[in-house]
């Protein structure tokens, strides 16, 4: 009983010190942020497997020729899933393309093409993320491809025109930072499995401080064209503290350049 009442104590300081910082009377959001997951690699849950990109093998699945020098490299881990429920609610033609993304992943998926990610995906990316947060302003600054993304107070109205990260407007609720992000293109996928969306993808973001570097995520996804109903995904970012936490350079254009124009050159490289 005893250490029940001390652990009790415990945790009613920790979820008192995730909110002594504040700014302008909101939890301070600010720092270098990351996840601990797989979930770029396949939002539902999923075994560990020998590559992302597969073949008939002569005792089953190998990895395809243009990634088996990848050895473990290129092998996916196994992850639990974020998905509420586990399976994402697909209608069954969607399905079907869904099924056809991950068979063609080499070709499609955006991420090997450094095209900037979208939202949710950019959250989850095995690269960290930073948040500036003032009283006045709020700016998400993602270390993948340079992507950046201002949060709205006051809503615009629709916006001009879609974009690779939409247009996002926020609120507090309490605690909890809400960004509900719309006027996304239908050119970014979720993962590498290839889970996608069309242009009526609506995302409500939740970001909700746990601990001093800690913070629940959650992102419920609309898209009525694509899926029979909302669903959501949801994990934890932790805050990154130390001397190195701080946003590297990513800016992964040029690296592709050989990828999507190598082709064009005079002589094209063997």
């Amino acid at each position: 009983m005893k250490i029940q009442f001390c652990a009790a104590i415990l945790l009613g300081c920790l979820a008192h010190t995730a909110f002594a910082q504040t700014v302008g009377g909101n939890p301070d959001l600010n720092g270098v942020w990351q996840v601990l997951n797989t979930a770029n690699y396949d939002l539902e849950p999923h075994h560990a497997r020998a590559a992302m990109a597969l073949r008939p093998g002569p005792y089953g699945p190998v990895p395809a020729k243009e990634v088996v020098a990848l050895g473990a490299v290129g092998a996916v881990p196994a992850g639990l899933g974020v998905v509420e429920g586990g399976k994402i609610p697909y209608k069954p033609e969607a399905l079907a393309k869904k099924l056809e993304n991950q068979k063609h992943w080499l070709e499609r998926d955006p991420e090997i093409k450094c095209y900037l990610p979208g939202v949710p995906r950019a959250t989850y990316m095995p690269h960290p993320f930073q948040i500036f947060h003032s009283e006045q302003a709020l700016l998400f600054v993602y270390e993948y491809a340079g992507a950046t993304r201002n949060i709205l107070f006051k809503d615009p109205g629709p916006a001009p025109v879609d974009s690779w990260m939409g247009q996002s407007v926020g609120r507090w609720e309490g605690s909890t930072l809400v960004v509900d992000v719309t006027a996304q293109n239908d050119q970014t996928w979720f993962d590498r499995s290839g889970n996608f969306h069309s242009d009526q993808l609506r995302v409500t973001e939740r970001y909700t401080p746990t601990s001093p570097n800690t913070m629940r995520y959650e992102a419920t996804i609309t898209d009525p064209e694509t899926f029979t109903r909302p669903w959501k995904i949801s994990m934890t970012l932790y805050r990154r503290v130390g001397d190195d936490a701080r946003l590297q350079q990513f800016k992964c254009v040029e690296f592709v350049e050989e990828l999507l124009y190598g082709h064009l050159r005079k002589e094209p490289l063997k």
